[in-house]
Order: structure tokens, then C-alpha cells, then sequence
């Protein structure tokens, strides 16, 4: 697996066009708002239910657009593709293990979450103008290629495969939902993340690559909040957001009946 290139430009988000929409000659669309919060460490259910809060207000016109940005403590997550024997030692000998089984969903098969890694959740409308999920997939990706970039990674797609990779590893994996053109789930990208813990699944139902993380091709921890800290200015630059910050606990915290508010 090849190492981190030399480069290393920390100093804004990238301006590259996309590769899909280089010489489009499309007028750029009215940049909206979205808030984007760090929430820490939050369980998985907690976190499924503040996707889905948000993403009803979005659908309601109640609520701006969200990128929430969090960690997971260990779970490994079904997705609607996802085959019992992706669990290689079946989901009690998990659960023995401390690691929690969640059905979900999201696109995909079997991943694993858990600390170290920066998952993100975007909770966008597509509507009127980005109504393609193979593009939508893609525009993910390129927020992780970039972000990565920033420190010095350089990353890739592989063709015919979702998620973004260095060399024979897997960096990141992206799997989403969407309803009447709302988005919900999303990324997990390895920063200091065990990646140890893949080994008790088939990660994404493929075998024959491995699983990359940050710490791993840097050779030093990074702070899981530098990235996310990164990550946002490449995703309003892609997206075409205006990103503002949201405060992060109060929103974790607020029940169902807090529909979108702003805080």
C-alpha cells in the first residue's frame, strides 16, 4: 500500500471543479445554508433519530440542511444489501465482543463504525438541481478525496466499487438513504480507527482488498475534530453550501418535538 504523498495544503478548501461538471457552462444554483455540527461520540439509535428528525424538517421546509459529523462507539451496521454471512463469526460472537449489530436503511452491505472514525451525515435536499444519486455518491467521494489531500493523502476511486481508497485499502465507505430527494446516512472515514475490528466482517461484501486509515499511512495520531474541522469547508465548496456552525450538544440532545430549530 503506498504511503501519503509529499504534499500537504492546509490552508483552505480545494477549487477544483468537479470532474463530472468541468466545462458544463451551467450557471452556479443559489447557495443555501447548511449547519454543520461536531456531536462527539453518539450511539448509533440516537444518532439514526437525529437523521431522521432533521431530515423531515428539511422535507417540510421547517429546518436548514445538516452535516452532522460524529463518532460511533462499536457497531456494525446492515445495509439493505447486506448477507448474514458477512458476519464471519455471526452477530452474538459480536456482541460478545462489545461490538453492537444495527440493521439499517442505508445502501450497502456490512461496516463496521466505531472510535476513531469521523462518520458524517448529510442531511441535504437534492431537489431541483443534483437529482442523481450515482452523481451524489461521487460528489461524497470527492469530498473525502480532497479533504484527504489537505493532509497530504493521496486517494482514489476504484472503479466499479463506492468508497475512496489508497492503493489496495479502503479509506473510507459511503452508504445513504434518500426520500423525496432527501438525503440521510453517509461516510465513515478511517482516521486513528482499529481497523483490526474489519477483520470480524466482510467489509462492503469485499474480500480481497484491506482497510486503510489515516494514522496508518501518516504514522502519527490525528485529532478526529481537525478533520472534520477540514472536511467542511471541502463539503460547502463542492456542494455549493454556505456552511454555518451549529451548536453541537444542544442538538444531540433535543427531543422529537424540536423540529429543525436553529441553535
Amino acid at each position: 500500500m503506498p504511503g501519503p504523498s509529499a504534499a500537504n495544503n492546509m490552508s483552505g478548501p480545494s477549487v477544483v471543479p468537479h470532474p463530472e461538471r468541468r466545462g458544463t457552462g451551467a450557471a452556479p444554483a443559489p447557495r443555501r445554508e447548511c449547519e454543520h455540527r461536531f456531536l462527539g461520540r453518539l450511539d448509533y439509535a440516537a444518532a439514526t433519530a437525529l437523521q431522521e428528525r432533521h431530515a423531515r424538517a428539511v422535507k417540510d421546509g421547517a429546518g436548514r440542511e445538516q452535516l452532522l459529523l460524529l463518532e460511533h462507539p462499536p457497531v456494525v451496521t446492515l445495509g439493505r444489501n447486506a448477507r448474514d454471512e458477512d458476519l464471519l463469526g455471526g452477530a452474538d460472537a459480536l456482541r460478545a465482543r462489545g461490538i453492537a449489530v444495527e440493521r439499517t436503511n442505508r445502501g450497502g452491505q456490512v461496516t463496521y463504525h466505531g472510535p476513531g472514525q469521523l462518520v458524517g451525515y448529510p442531511i441535504l435536499n437534492l431537489s431541483p438541481d443534483r437529482r442523481d444519486v450515482a452523481l451524489y455518491l461521487r460528489d461524497i467521494e470527492e469530498v473525502l478525496i480532497r479533504t484527504l489531500a489537505r493532509f497530504g493523502i493521496e486517494a482514489t476511486r476504484e472503479p466499479g466499487l463506492t468508497g475512496v481508497w489508497v492503493g489496495q485499502g479502503k479509506i473510507a465507505a459511503i452508504g445513504v438513504h434518500l426520500s423525496r430527494w432527501v438525503t440521510t446516512h453517509g461516510f465513515a472515514l478511517n482516521v486513528t480507527t482499529d481497523v483490526s475490528n474489519f477483520g470480524l466482517i466482510v467489509p462492503c461484501g469485499i474480500r480481497d482488498r484491506g482497510i486503510a486509515s489515516m494514522q496508518s499511512l501518516l504514522g502519527r495520531p490525528v485529532d478526529l475534530r481537525e478533520v472534520a474541522d477540514v472536511l467542511v469547508p471541502e463539503f460547502g465548496a463542492l456542494f455549493g453550501r454556505t456552511m454555518i456552525a451549529g451548536e453541537p450538544r444542544a442538538d444531540a440532545a433535543a427531543g422529537p418535538g424540536d423540529q429543525g430549530r436553529a441553535t
